[in-house]
């Protein structure tokens, strides 16, 4: 579980980083990753949108299960001053936990190359 401090929680959050943010698409996700201002002190901050296409809520939520894992295991390596918001596509549903870290880890890969 992501402390409450790593997590994008407010919609006005999750619309400021649709918004105003880069976007990636890979396989099963799409990627939107914005820098926060001011900077946080708490590292980057996750959050996850898994709307009812994906399926059942039995299924959406396996699926933020394993995108939650993914961002547990990367987080520390993404930049301190980044919100990201992960937005899991229909085929996410069917897809295995190795498959959407590696679609999660090459979209934000593509946005923070944007960034330099």
């Amino acid at each position: 579980m992501l402390p409450a401090a790593a997590r994008v929680r407010r919609s006005s959050e999750f619309a400021a980083v649709l918004k105003r943010g880069h976007r990636a698409r890979r396989g099963s996700v799409v990627v939107h990753a914005g820098r926060r201002f001011p900077p946080g002190e708490a590292g980057a901050r996750v959050g996850f949108i898994v709307s009812k296409a994906v399926g059942s809520a039995v299924t959406r939520n396996l699926v933020k299960r394993r995108l939650r894992g993914v961002a547990a295991s990367h987080r520390e390596n993404w930049p301190t001053d980044t919100d990201i918001v992960i937005r899991a596509l229909p085929e996410a549903a069917t897809t295995n936990f190795h498959r959407l870290e590696a679609d999660v880890t090459g979209a934000l890969t593509t946005i923070l190359r944007r960034y330099s």
